[in-house]
């Protein structure tokens, strides 16, 4: 079977309308259904729990029968189970779609197999078309239903000789403002920043998200603090508008768990060189943002530390996914190739 081009524009017009979605514990999902001619009938995607599914939703804009013979075209694989909601499978099949193109598997065992179970009834069926643009998408999502934990990112500021400050301490500013706010544009999409105590002490950092006029987003990160020292009553993360979540703990695999069960699907780290580290050194984490400046700054304050290579043989790679100039700096962002929920060691 081969993709028509206006199957492959109709996907990446449902990855456009599955980001109207809220992010969070169920997918952001979108869907378009196109007539044997190729026009575009109707377009749908997921309001969030409890609504209808994307093809559901695009399904809702016709009257029966408008869809008999027609093409879905999906971000995701429909679902094959019933939930809060009917599977999509069965929708489709009621509608007479005679053929259905998606993006990416659904790798839930409750609510995969729809490819499966809509071939059986004589649909026919293509997988993988935009693959690479929904994963991206749904990222922190796969990772969740993948590993059983949060989505975590790591991001640093250094300079060209991979120091995170001077030999005296000073780190403001090693990068310049549009990498800040390119940092602030990432903060405001997290769930939850986490820095460690040391941090706290040290830096008195707010964990906001603020627009470059100094304005708060719409949507802020919940602040966690990892550690056993005391947070002081009057630090800058106590003024957030989220109350701070604290964990008297070195387990970050257990501070993830945690994290997951009260519904954090994505994880900001900007905790300093050592719990960037701690959080490499155990696989755990699935984005590196590595911003860049062009300076040099010598010494010993390193931007990461023990990360467990001992030798060249043991480098943890990194699958380097987009590069981006911030005026003078540039910004890195990378998937180590290593990550793995698989050690559960302490910090």
């Amino acid at each position: 079977m081969t993709t028509k081009p206006v199957e492959r524009d109709a996907m990446l017009l449902a990855l456009t309308l599955a980001r109207r979605g809220p992010a969070g514990i169920n997918p952001q999902v979108g869907a378009v259904i196109l007539s044997p001619g190729g026009e575009i009938l109707a377009e749908g995607w997921h309001r969030g729990a409890g609504t209808a599914h994307a093809e559901v939703d695009a399904l809702s804009h016709l009257s029966p029968g408008d869809a008999a013979g027609a093409t879905a075209i999906v971000t995701l694989e429909p679902c094959n189970h019933t939930g809060r909601t009917g599977p999509c499978t069965e929708a489709l099949l009621d509608a007479g779609i005679a053929r259905v193109v998606f993006a990416l598997s659904d790798p839930g065992d409750a609510s995969g197999g729809g490819a499966e179970r809509l071939r059986a009834a004589g649909v026919q069926v293509e997988a993988g078309v935009c693959a690479d643009e929904a994963r991206d998408l749904l990222s922190s999502w796969l990772t969740v239903q993948v590993l059983g934990r949060p989505h975590v990112t790591v991001k640093w500021a250094q300079s060209l000789d991979g120091r995170a400050a001077a030999a005296d301490g000073t780190s403001q500013w090693i990068t310049g403002a549009q990498a800040r706010s390119d940092v602030h544009v990432r903060r405001s999409r997290a769930d939850a920043i986490v820095v460690g105590t040391g941090t706290v002490l040290a830096d008195d950092p707010s964990l906001t998200a603020r627009t470059p006029d100094g304005d708060l987003y719409d949507h802020q990160p919940r602040p966690v603090i990892i550690g056993e020292r005391e947070t002081p009553s009057d630090a800058a993360v106590q003024q957030h508008p989220l109350s701070p979540w604290f964990f008297p703990t070195h387990d970050l695999a257990q501070v993830l768990s945690e994290l997951r069960g009260r519904g954090v699907h994505s994880v900001f780290i900007e905790g300093g060189p050592s719990l960037a580290s701690a959080f490499l050194s155990r696989g755990l984490v699935d984005e590196v943002l590595i911003y860049t400046a062009p300076l040099l700054l010598g010494g010993d304050r390193l931007a990461t530390t023990n990360i467990g290579v001992d030798s060249i043989g043991d480098a943890m790679r990194v699958n380097i996914l987009h590069t981006t100039q911030l005026g003078a700096d540039f910004l890195v962002i990378g998937a180590p190739l290593a990550a793995s929920p698989a050690d559960q060691g302490d910090l």
